[in-house]
């Protein structure tokens, strides 16, 4: 099931007075778009937006529905509401999408591409997937707008595997093994 830090409440139940009184909570959608990647839309909920198989969580003056398939991907999940320097924002730490590495290693690409990698490509609708290491090479999937970019290239070598090297001293490579040519109007096909 599941859960909301307090700030997350606070900022739900802030929406949900301002929206029309037909508004009864928040409905959250999760896909599940790599192999640990997963992409999250919420939106304002009304009583008729419910479906059969609704998962319904009452929370003191709202609710948060969950189709089943996001019900299943968001088993454990913790939404919470953030306001920093950078920003302000919803963030969801889903334990699905933890992808379990245990060498240090893994671990430490992991955190910097979480950490470095990401923010920028998730400005543009991609991201990136640690798939493995071999000896100094990381091998990453990228996916969304990444998946087919004319500047697929350059985002691995200026962007990822600049910022892989460059913290990572084991890391002397980056490969890219991501299928460019499938995904929805690729610029790369036969």
């Amino acid at each position: 099931m599941i859960t909301l830090t307090q700030t997350a409440r606070d900022k739900i139940v802030e929406f949900v007075d301002e929206a029309d009184d037909e508004c009864i909570g928040i409905r959250v959608l999760a896909a599940k778009v790599g192999r640990h990647t997963y992409r999250y839309q919420m939106q304002l909920n009304r009583e008729q937006d419910s479906i059969d198989g609704d998962t319904r969580v009452d929370f003191d003056g709202f609710c948060v529905v969950l189709d089943v398939q996001t019900a299943q991907l968001m088993a454990g999940a913790t939404l919470d509401y953030l306001d920093l320097e950078t920003g302000e924002g919803f963030e969801i730490n889903n334990p699905a999408s933890d992808p379990g590495w245990e060498d240090p290693l893994h671990q430490r690409v992991q955190q910097v591409i979480d950490e470095k990698v990401l923010p920028v490509v998730g400005a543009h609708g991609g991201w990136v997937e640690l798939d493995r290491i071999e000896g100094d090479t990381a091998f990453v999937s990228l996916g969304g707008g990444c998946q087919g970019c004319s500047s697929a290239g350059f985002t691995l070598s200026a962007g990822i595997e600049q910022a892989l090297c460059q913290d990572i001293d084991e890391i002397e490579h980056v490969v890219d093994v991501t299928d460019h040519e499938s995904g929805e109007e690729p610029f790369y096909k036969e």
